[in-house]
């Protein structure tokens, strides 16, 4: 059977269709769901394999880059993505997606050593707790451009696996990632949760605009601990074709784009 996958949709998201498509072509049984129906009890997050929160301006953005659209899933929701996230259900959030999995607390994901809230307001260890965020960019307005990539061989995400040097799309206003402090930045270095990096095009560190938003360390994407919940605010899903390379014809690309591979390593993970 092919690996299930549920794409939450709701207001403002716009790259639901393209998401959809990728795990389709990556070998998985995309489905778009709405939060309405997963909240109503309609759907089941426990009927799925695999997660996915796509890009867009959900609720308009209001308040901030996904804060409502994460403040929903963590009321409603919050219970049954940790229950995902102990079973072993690989889980995707990309730009908007990305912003909501940070604001929800999914990731960087909880440190164990320090509480949380809970939903009635207490604390507890392992909770979804707020520690880093995604905030405007330092160039202060919003970057559409093409972005070199490097990941992070060491970290244990199960999505950037094979991955060297990719090239993505990245289209956001509130893209800078920023940790809470320096020892979350520590923590995640040391985990191997920092798992994708802004470069230039052969590798290095990268000053504007080869690193978009001025984020922290260059921090493209980050996993938890297991390395199966995973969010990035470059956009795979818009690479999934040669074609969709803004130098396809000058390069003679042909076949898959090269943001296939990351959804291809999910399925592959589940189906094994």
């Amino acid at each position: 059977m092919k690996p299930r996958v549920c794409v939450i949709t709701g207001y403002g998201i716009n790259s639901d269709y393209e998401l959809e498509h990728c795990f389709a072509l990556a070998g998985g049984d995309a489905r778009r769901v709405h939060i309405n129906d997963l909240i109503s009890g309609t759907v089941r997050l426990a009927d799925f394999d695999i997660l996915a929160v796509p890009g867009g301006f959900s609720f308009g953005d209001h308040i901030a880059s996904g804060r409502v659209f994460a403040n929903k899933l963590k009321r409603f929701l919050g219970d049954e993505l940790q229950t995902a996230v102990q079973k072993g259900v690989p889980i995707i959030g990309i730009c908007n997606g990305f912003q909501v999995l940070i604001k929800l607390g999914l990731l960087p994901g909880p440190d164990a050593k320090a509480p949380g809230e809970t939903q009635d307001g207490a604390t507890a260890a392992g909770a979804l707790r707020q520690t880093s965020t995604l905030t405007f960019n330092d160039s202060g307005r919003f970057e559409d451009r093409w972005c070199h990539l490097k990941a992070v061989t060491q970290s244990p995400c199960i999505w950037t696996r094979g991955i060297d040097m990719t090239y993505l799309p990245v289209r956001h206003g509130e893209g800078k990632f920023v940790p809470a402090d320096e020892a979350e930045l520590q923590r995640l270095r040391d985990n191997g949760m920092i798992c994708l990096r802004y470069a230039t095009a052969t590798g290095g560190r990268p000053d504007f605009p080869a690193n978009p938003n001025g984020s922290v360390d260059d921090v493209a994407g980050i996993c938890n601990e297991s390395g199966l919940v995973f969010g990035l605010m470059p956009h795979p899903e818009a690479h999934m074709h040669a074609t969709n390379h803004p130098q396809w014809l000058r390069l003679g690309l042909r076949g898959e784009g090269e943001g296939l591979r990351f959804f291809r390593n999910a399925v592959d993970f589940v189906g094994k």
